[in-house]
């Protein structure tokens, strides 16, 4: 292997790690390499140049397969589920880490090593990856440091979270539309994201008479991207794909509306494919939550009736592990176990934990003021027509993360320690209430290692794999 990077960077981990001529990993130290190296390499995956962040993933990903800390498909675990064979009582929290990702991807692991959590899922949005800065090969690579760092082994289940197609591109011009998604998509499985959520609720249109031709663009274009999907897949690796059948923050679903989307996309799959693994409804919920004039939020009132009756529905008409719930993390605390005991499958989880970061009594007073001034600045067309200063700011903060990434990584260690401390509550908390302790086992049996290797050649500069668009069905 000719790398000018990675030797030099071999020698900053000081003995931990070996690479031989073959290009073959082998850890020589792993208590030392928990320790400074492990952080060096998070470091150096996100913010390194060109030819060190490539060697830094690379050997991120190597590392994990060697430790046993691999890139998973929830997809066997969820449909085991859908047979009655794994239990109901447990609903998996998948967690979108927007700020301060290897620190919070740190908190998370903390938490769960503590209670043998295995039934935890790892995302993030096509809209997140663009304004917290984070492509998929380095999200993948920082949650597999933290994981190192922290000393859990196992599959780790890392999930493009609603990938979206957008109805006003789609309408404008909807292979392109399509196309993007779709790299997105080949860039994501190739960085090691073996679960993938296709939105295109966005699709629906309630204008039609019939529930059928409401849903026919939603569940067409969720079973070509399907397709697709499945011939990228690596060998030993089925996909977990998710579809969607009402866009979050409207109507709420119902049973006409699931049936009527699984049924169209079944027909439309190929005689034999894999299908959905689950179903992401609405209940009642927002992205975010809905702030009030003072900045504070409004109690959302769920329709837990609706996640039961439909999560029974997919599971018992359709063999799919069940309803997911969104836009979740900012309801009060006594809303989590309703989850569990209406069988939820899944549950996204993402802003309470923005605002963990944000709020906290240790963040830097003066970092905030900048990032709400960069704010007001560069997003002032957002703002909407009567909203307060506070709304505002609340609604539009996320959009600072990208830009001050590298400060908040940057932060020291007598910040960073507290606010990961408070995250690890939060998700320990979460964790209990969503039942999720002692799943390790019952995972890693549905998930184990199917062990893959990759070159220096798979980190280039562009990973996206647009090459593969073409392949789309008509």
């Amino acid at each position: 292997m000719s790398s000018q990077a990675l030797k030099p960077l071999v020698t900053e981990l000081q003995g931990s790690v070996a690479v031989d001529d073959e290009a073959k990993v082998s850890v020589q130290d792993e208590k030392k390499l928990c320790g400074a190296p492990i952080d060096i390499l998070a470091n150096k995956a996100v913010f390194g140049k060109a030819g060190e962040q490539a060697a830094a993933r690379w050997l991120l990903w190597e590392l994990g397969q060697v430790l046993g800390v691999y890139p998973a498909s929830i997809n066997e675990f969820y449909m085991a589920r859908g047979r009655g064979e794994a239990p109901l009582n447990f609903t998996v929290p998948a967690i979108n880490l927007r700020a301060m990702a290897y620190d919070s991807a740190r908190a998370v692991f903390r938490a769960a090593l503590a209670r043998n959590v295995g039934a935890l899922i790892f995302e993030i949005a096509r809209s997140e990856i663009g304004y917290t800065d984070q492509r998929p090969a380095e999200y993948l690579s920082v949650v597999t440091a933290a994981a190192i760092k922290e000393g859990y082994r196992g599959p780790l289940f890392v999930q493009g979270d609603h990938f979206q197609v957008s109805a006003k591109k789609f309408k404008s011009d909807p292979d392109a539309e399509v196309g993007a998604v779709a790299d997105l998509v080949a860039e994501s499985i190739k960085a090691g994201f073996y679960n993938i959520d296709i939105d295109t609720s966005t699709l629906v249109d309630l204008s039609y008479p019939s529930v059928d031709e409401q849903q026919r663009n939603n569940y067409e274009v969720c079973a070509n991207l399907t397709a697709f999907i499945r011939k990228l897949e690596p060998k030993g690796v089925t996909v977990s794909v998710g579809g969607e059948i009402g866009e979050i923050g409207e109507k709420n679903s119902d049973e006409t509306e699931l049936r009527a989307f699984v049924d169209g996309y079944n027909r439309s799959l190929a005689k034999g494919m894999v299908g959905l693994s689950k179903i992401s409804i609405q209940t009642g919920t927002a992205h975010g939550g809905v702030p009030l004039p003072d900045g504070t939020l409004a109690k959302v009132k769920i329709d837990f009736n609706v996640i039961k009756e439909l999560s029974g529905i997919a599971r018992q008409a359709y063999g799919m592990a069940g309803a997911v719930q969104h836009g979740a993390s900012t309801l009060p605390d006594e809303a989590f176990n309703q989850f569990v005991q209406n069988e939820a499958a899944e549950v996204h989880l993402a802003t309470g934990f923005q605002n963990i970061v944000y709020d906290h009594e240790r963040f830097p007073t003066e970092l905030r003021n900048r990032m709400y001034d960069h704010i007001k600045t560069a997003h002032a067309n957002e703002r909407k027509e009567g909203q307060t200063e506070e709304q505002f700011i609340y609604k539009t903060r996320k959009k600072g993360l990208g830009p001050f990434k590298a400060e908040l990584w940057g932060l020291p260690e007598d910040v960073r320690g507290p606010i990961r401390t408070s995250l690890e509550e939060k998700f320990g908390f979460l964790f209990d209430q969503l039942n999720v302790g002692d799943t390790a086992d019952l995972t890693g049996r549905y998930a184990p290692h199917v062990e893959i290797h990759k070159s220096l050649a798979d980190y280039g500069a562009n990973a996206a794999a647009d090459e593969h668009t073409s392949e789309l069905a008509d």
